[in-house]
């Protein structure tokens, strides 16, 4: 069974969720594919104001990349190439999507579970999960994109650690190391990651998307062009600040439209 990506809207939050919960939501190739579709659908979205991202039940978030097919998707470096330009689209539709993105995880969050989580804006986690990318077991390498969501929150010496030495973090190390930015217990993961994507989408929408999109840009050690730092105060013409400065003004909450 190749498993599936499915899709839930709740109001502004969208709730999408890695399924195959017989392989612990191994990620198959054609889940890649659809996860890929879904976060480009849900970019084009502009009423949506914040996405979660789950596994399937909460015995896993993600158990990494569904070995079984490696023999037909991976079996030599041109089908490796070609299987992982589609890894990738997925991933960078993750972290270039405009909406801001939750990890919700419970269990186990390894291999591909991890490349997923990784790439979300915020990971909650339960106390009994755990990450890990232990590919030294099958001989493959983290491609540079696969590498570069784990090294941009851990570091060359963590990262470094995570992958070369193959061992499975609990969650409260992963929490220490900068992998994730809440730890909960299991029973209150859920609760805890819907309650901070309704946070998100409380806010404004348009100044979520820009802050999102500043922290991208201020990775790239490059100098500010002048139209990226005048777009830093296009804000003020929106609908949105005129509307949340005048309901702070008037003690009441702001009803924001993404305008």
């Amino acid at each position: 069974m190749s498993g599936d990506i499915l899709i839930a809207r709740d109001g502004p939050t969208a709730t999408v969720t890695l399924s195959s919960p017989e392989r612990l939501n191994a990620l198959s190739l054609p889940m890649w594919e659809k996860l890929g579709d879904a976060m480009l659908h849900l970019d084009a979205d502009v009423a949506l104001r914040c996405i979660v991202l789950r596994g399937a039940g909460e015995k896993a978030f993600g158990a990494g990349a569904d070995i079984s097919e490696f023999a037909a998707t991976r079996a030599n470096s041109k089908l490796a190439e070609t299987y992982g330009i589609r890894v990738e689209r997925a991933m960078r539709a993750i972290s270039d999507c405009r909406h801001p993105t939750v990890a919700m995880i419970h269990g186990a969050c390894v291999g591909g579970g991890l490349l997923v989580a990784s790439r979300c804006d915020i990971r909650i986690a339960g106390e009994s999960a755990r990450f890990g990318v232990p590919v030294k077991r099958l001989g493959l390498v983290e491609s540079h994109v696969e590498m570069q969501g784990m090294l941009d929150l851990l570091g060359y010496a963590n990262g470094l650690e995570m992958i070369l030495e193959g061992r499975i973090w609990p969650a409260q190390e992963a929490y220490e190391k900068g992998l994730v930015n809440r730890v909960v217990p299991d029973a209150e993961v859920e609760q805890e990651a819907l309650a901070t994507a309704r946070r998100i989408a409380e806010g404004a929408p348009l100044a979520a998307r820009w802050h999102k999109k500043f922290a991208r840009r201020l990775a790239d050690p490059r100098p500010l062009t002048e139209a990226e730092r005048d777009e830093a105060f296009a804000c003020f013409d929106t609908e949105d600040f005129r509307e949340g400065t005048a309901a702070f003004l008037e003690k009441r909450t702001p009803r924001f439209e993404g305008r």
